[in-house]
């Protein structure tokens, strides 16, 4: 079986996350294909799709969420993410047990007593009339049934039970909002797709080719850590017949796509600016194809990476309009001089036009 070691994953991911060239698709397709986007900080899927995006204008992005055509909800491991609708509605359903197991596992003793089924059934049928609602104001709705239980926690326990979305101008370029939760059904118009009755999973299927598009070859813990999702072995075997498989250096069997792309190792990879909880370094298990271990716990801290030859070497921030770039290895000057650039236009984009002013530390800048 060949085995492929670490630079060669590199460049499989930065090909299928599009980070090895701009892709020129909308805005739209570039979610599908990546099968969501980490979106916990609102504004962050903008960097994002503009990293990975030719021509990417914001406004695209805003139109997509105002037209309801990507929604913001919790699905992969309980974190917002922006999915198209039809992968809200296709998804959710292999979702529900997952969710449902995770607000337990943080608000056990808050819920003790609690009828999760009682509880989904209010909190549907407060949804059904399609007022925009925060977790608060869910809570609020049904303290005369729950009055002694925690808010926040029947807050957090609804939108894992009900499948809602947040509304704009949450998630719009450059606007502020709170979260203002609705009903997926009331929002779209239909409810989502039941799980079909088949032990070989067709849902968990379907996701696994998708998520092996966009970041395999992989391990199947590396869909699990991406999902959050269990209970895949099923589908793992059903689609084994169609699926190529390799090991990396630890020995590890990875499944692929066949003819999914597998660039030469020693592609070049240019600088690319990512956003806070970006799927690229988040969607495994083993991320060691991507940044080192030394720095794995900024990934979860919310730091702003830099690639540099297709791996983490920086953290970004912006500071008085500035793109401040702070280097975790040292950067020769060839590299730091193509941080600058992309910086510049990173800086273009976040000011709309303003300011390309970039600091990269030993650029002279």
């Amino acid at each position: 079986m060949t085995v492929l070691d670490a630079r060669a994953l590199n460049r499989a991911t930065l090909a299928r996350q599009m980070l090895l060239d701009r892709a020129e698709v909308s805005a739209f397709d570039a979610i599908a294909h990546l099968g969501g986007l980490q979106a916990q900080e609102p504004q962050e899927p903008f960097v994002g799709l503009w990293t990975r995006v030719g021509g990417f204008e914001p406004v695209a992005l805003s139109e997509l969420l105002v037209g309801h055509r990507v929604l913001r909800t919790h699905l992969m491991r309980r974190t917002v993410h922006l999915l198209t609708a039809e992968d809200v509605l296709a998804w959710r359903a292999r979702h529900d047990a997952m969710l449902r197991q995770r607000v337990v596992g943080v608000y056990r003793r808050q819920l003790d007593g609690v009828d999760l089924d009682e509880l989904a059934a209010a909190g549907r049928a407060v949804a059904a009339d399609g007022e925009p609602r925060s977790l608060t104001e869910l809570a609020r709705t049904l303290v005369e049934r729950w009055p002694e239980t925690d808010q926040r926690a029947l807050g957090e326990m609804l939108v894992s039970l009900v499948p809602v979305a947040q509304l704009p101008p949450r998630g719009v370029w450059r606007a502020k909002g709170g979260v203002r939760n609705v009903a997926v059904s009331v929002l779209l118009g239909r409810e989502i797709d039941p799980l079909p009755d088949d032990v070989a999973d067709p849902v968990g299927q379907a996701m696994i080719r998708r998520y092996l598009a966009a970041y395999g070859p992989a391990a199947t813990a590396d869909v699990r850590a991406w999902s959050g999702v269990a209970g895949l072995p099923a589908a793992v075997a059903a689609l084994r017949p169609e699926l190529v498989t390799f090991r990396d250096e630890r020995g590890r069997e990875l499944l692929d796509l066949p003819g999914a792309p597998l660039p030469d190792p020693d592609t070049p990879a240019p600088v690319r600016f990512l956003p806070a909880f970006d799927n690229a370094v988040l969607g495994y298990d083993d991320r060691g194809r991507i940044i080192d271990d030394a720095h794995r716990g900024l990934s979860v801290a919310g730091a702003r990476f830099v690639l540099v030859d297709g791996r983490v070497a920086a953290t970004w921030t912006v500071e008085d309009g500035t793109v401040a770039v702070t280097a975790l290895r040292p950067l020769a000057r060839a590299e730091r001089a193509e941080v600058a650039e992309e910086g510049e236009r990173l800086a273009l984009l976040l000011s709309e036009g303003d300011s390309a002013r970039v600091r990269v530390p030993g650029a002279g800048l």
